[in-house]
């Protein structure tokens, strides 16, 4: 089993796996053939462009599909929370279906769905996009939780840069769904159907998958594949701390993603540009995911990586607030900036616990508990937004979320915080 390296504030640095473990896992683990290593990252790039754009390009057309579809407030609320909660729900059966049926068959059955729920939302009725979205975002969700433990599994000496790889291409996607959706949309004479036609994107990275499918099917032994217990996870430090970090960036990160364009809307720019704007924001973080990612791998520098986003998105709280909607550009920038933790996250996670199986524990308790918790957030701007009639009570509340997040990245990097969770397999 790979042993991970403490996270300590005198090295900073994002956990890494001891060279001799890192050795035997690959040997293990990583595709035998250098076409079937290709065909991994492809496959990776694929689903990472799938992961965000079947969210951001409903939030640039959330205004049109209310004028269009004709729900009320309550449904235009809890249409952005879908997502997470069903992050948090299909997330927790991860791990379960992982071990019935392996990593990644568990991908391909969640690409499935993810094609299917977002072709469903191409038929104009209510009922359809949410109903859609469930089935859309449920395959998003085992996606989600079961990529950093395939990335460990199959590139275990390349952990970083294959993550680096996962979020630049999961942020290109969200970026380029954002800016083009109205457009598609308007092309294809509904906001439905500009939705339905991202799920094509699904169906090509599902086969692009499947031949990593089969590789690891004809090269795989019978074996019972170890069960760690996610629960347990949550009395230790690391556990407490790795899930508090993905819930504040993930509360802040759909809250912003949902609402922004909407925001910008409905203070008087176009929805063209607003979906403009958005655009802006996505393509800032996957610029700064990358930034970050490279900054924070160096000797010292995960705690200042991490103290630079965070308060990044406490800027652009306030600039959202005391800025004038012509200035839109600078929150947008700012917001960008902020959203580039994301990968620094998924790379501690990666990186922590003693075997694969611990990776998935880990990563099912923090993102399904994250997911749900941060619900919350689309959600209650939503409804702040229809009590008060304005912005500045949400994004105030917000910007409490933001703090919570920069004191949680710093007890994460303090020496008290040991990225081994120690042995929990039953």
């Amino acid at each position: 089993m790979a042993a991970t390296t403490p996270l300590t504030p005198s090295t900073g640095n994002i956990p890494t796996t001891s060279p001799a473990d890192a050795a035997s896992s690959a040997n293990q683990a990583v595709p035998k053939t250098r076409v079937v290593a290709v065909v991994g990252i492809v496959a990776v790039v694929l689903i990472g462009l799938n992961l965000r754009a079947g969210i951001t390009s409903a939030a640039a057309l959330f205004h049109e599909l209310q004028q269009v579809l004709g729900y009320g407030a309550l449904v235009a609320s809890i249409l952005p929370s879908i997502p997470l909660l069903c992050f948090a729900v299909a997330g927790m059966g991860t791990s379960w279906l992982t071990r019935r049926v392996g990593g990644e068959k568990a991908i391909a059955i969640a690409l499935a769905l993810l094609a299917g729920g977002l072709l469903v939302r191409g038929v104009p009725v209510t009922g359809a996009l949410l109903g859609g979205t469930v089935l859309a975002m449920s395959g998003l969700a085992v996606c989600n939780v079961a990529m950093p433990s395939f990335i460990r599994e199959h590139y275990s000496e390349r952990t970083s840069m294959m993550t680096g790889l996962y979020t630049f291409t999961m942020s290109g996607g969200a970026t380029f769904a954002a800016a083009v959706s109205v457009p598609l949309s308007q092309q294809l004479g509904s906001p439905s159907m500009g939705l339905a036609a991202w799920g094509l994107l699904g169906v090509a990275a599902l086969l692009g998958f499947l031949p990593m499918v089969l590789h690891t099917h004809r090269n795989s032994t019978k074996s019972e594949r170890p069960r760690v217990s996610m629960w347990p996870l949550l009395r230790t430090r690391l556990g407490i701390l790795i899930t508090a970090i993905f819930t504040f960036q993930a509360f802040l990160a759909y809250a912003v993603m949902s609402w922004f364009a909407y925001i910008l809307t409905s203070q008087g720019l176009s929805a063209s540009e607003s979906g403009l704007q958005f655009g802006v924001m996505q393509l800032v973080s996957v610029a700064a995911g990358m930034i970050l990612l490279a900054f924070g791998s160096r000797p010292g520098m995960l705690r200042p990586a991490l103290y630079l986003a965070s308060s990044s998105t406490l800027l652009a709280i306030a600039a959202m607030v005391w800025l004038p909607t012509s200035l839109a550009v600078v929150p947008a920038v700012l917001f960008g900036f902020g959203l580039g933790i994301f990968p620094l996250v998924l790379v501690i996670i990666s990186r922590s616990g003693r075997s694969t199986a611990e990776t998935t524990a880990l990563s099912t308790v923090a993102q399904s508990l994250g997911y749900l918790i941060a619900a919350v957030g689309p959600f209650g701007m939503g409804l702040l937004h229809s009590a008060t009639g304005g912005w500045v009570l949400p994004l105030s509340l917000l910007s409490i979320v933001a703090v919570a997040l920069m004191v949680t990245c710093h007890m994460l990097t303090s020496k008290r915080t040991a990225t081994k969770t120690g042995p929990r397999t039953v």
